[in-house]
């Protein structure tokens, strides 16, 4: 489009924003309006066929209104689950059953795997008998200790000999501790070889089959547990668009956004569309990769309905930062070349001006202005084809 300075659109006898000439619609948090740059009292036979002047062109305008404008980072991402578990063997033995459905949600403590528990059950019984056995011995050395103690004192039975007994009390009271533990042990392995889930989530396929041998010498692993509800979503951002953005809150241009610790954040999927539930950014790393100069953040977004998957490719919308007395026009008003970014202003008098300005970035289908501009001024934002350069003179 060619530069356009102190450019007139065709003489206008009526003044802008008159009556029927006038045309409202919304953009960018601004009222549009279009300007009708020619009278609109005049009808067609009012006019004059040989001097009647062609009708001025009807272009849209947008008004200038400064405000904080939150500023929006697109950044690449992947999808993981908030929690995963390994489901491994404890127990050794052949699998004998397994109770779960592949692909299902699994809630916690839930069997999963069935473990020959034969001979568990065995040891857990040998351990009970052995305990038995402690407590029959330490009913007796108990007894003895007993009856030895106002003999002694009538040196009935030497001192020694009292000593024994009590030292064999308390060596029976001992047996019975190793016992219990040894029982509370049996028990342990035999729970084991009925496999449970750690934590609730989403299980996957089965590892292993039927009549499989596992935990010989390792805790094989099972099958694998994800909790999908809520999801995480880790990206990077460049180091030095984080210092840029350090410097300029700084200064003042810019402000954190609300509850920075807990910044919103949009996820928009691979087909372009946007995710419905909102997410937070949990944490930003305080270290750099040194290999790609990125810094690593974490982000959280529910999934109750479980259409996120772990893996998937995203695109995360962070909003960090917001511009103070910013401005918001449609990308459609700005003209982007190598000498810079301008606008074309429209005056009281239907003068179309052009306007070098300082845009940071996009939000939407909007850019953010940061400079050049002032409240009140009218923006064109459509309509450019239908202006004519006035002839000099």
């Amino acid at each position: 489009m060619p530069a356009l300075r102190n450019t007139k659109i065709a003489p206008s006898p009526l003044p802008l924003m008159s009556c029927a000439g006038v045309r409202w619609s919304l953009a960018a948090g601004c009222v549009s309006a279009a300007l009708l740059l020619s009278a609109c009292g005049k009808s067609a036979a009012d006019a004059s066929p040989a001097g009647a002047a062609r009708p001025a062109p009807e272009v849209g305008v947008v008004t200038v209104q400064l405000g904080d404008v939150g500023l929006l980072t697109e950044l690449p991402g992947r999808l993981e689950a908030s929690r995963v578990a390994q489901v491994r063997a404890r127990s050794a033995g052949i699998v004998q059953k397994r109770v779960f459905r592949e692909g299902s949600d699994v809630k916690v403590g839930q069997p999963l795997f069935v473990i020959d528990s034969a001979p568990y059950a065995a040891a857990l019984q040998s351990a009970k008998a052995a305990l038995a056995r402690s407590e029959a011995q330490l009913t007796q050395a108990a007894a003895l200790a007993t009856r030895y103690e106002p003999l002694v004192a009538a040196n009935a039975v030497s001192q020694q000999e009292y000593a024994n007994a009590v030292a064999a009390h308390q060596q029976a009271q001992a047996d019975v501790a190793v016992g219990k533990a040894a029982v509370q042990t049996a028990q342990i392995n035999l729970n084991y070889a009925s496999v449970t889930a750690p934590i609730s989530g989403r299980i996957g396929r089965a590892l292993v089959t039927e009549g499989a041998l596992v935990g010989q010498g390792e805790a094989t692993q099972l099958a694998v547990i994800q909790q999908i509800n809520p999801m995480y979503i880790n990206f990077t951002q460049s180091a030095g668009d984080v210092m840029k953005l350090r410097a300029a809150m700084a200064s003042g241009q810019f402000k954190k956004a609300s509850g920075d610790s807990e910044a919103s954040v949009r996820v928009v999927l691979e087909d372009g569309s946007t995710y419905a539930h909102p997410g937070r950014l949990l944490f930003s790393d305080l270290t750099v990769d040194p290999t790609t100069g990125q810094i690593l953040l974490r982000a959280e977004v529910p999934n109750p309905q479980g259409e996120l998957l772990p893996g998937l490719y995203v695109r995360v919308q962070l909003e960090q930062a917001q511009a103070t007395n910013a401005i918001t026009l449609p990308q459609q008003a700005v003209t982007r070349s190598a000498q810079g970014n301008s606008v074309l202003i429209v005056d009281a008098e239907g003068k179309v001006t052009p306007r070098n300005i300082q845009i940071g970035t996009s939000k939407g289908s909007e850019w953010v202005v940061l400079g050049g501009l002032k409240a009140g001024e009218q923006v064109m934002v459509d309509g450019f084809q239908k202006l004519q350069m006035m002839p000099p003179g």
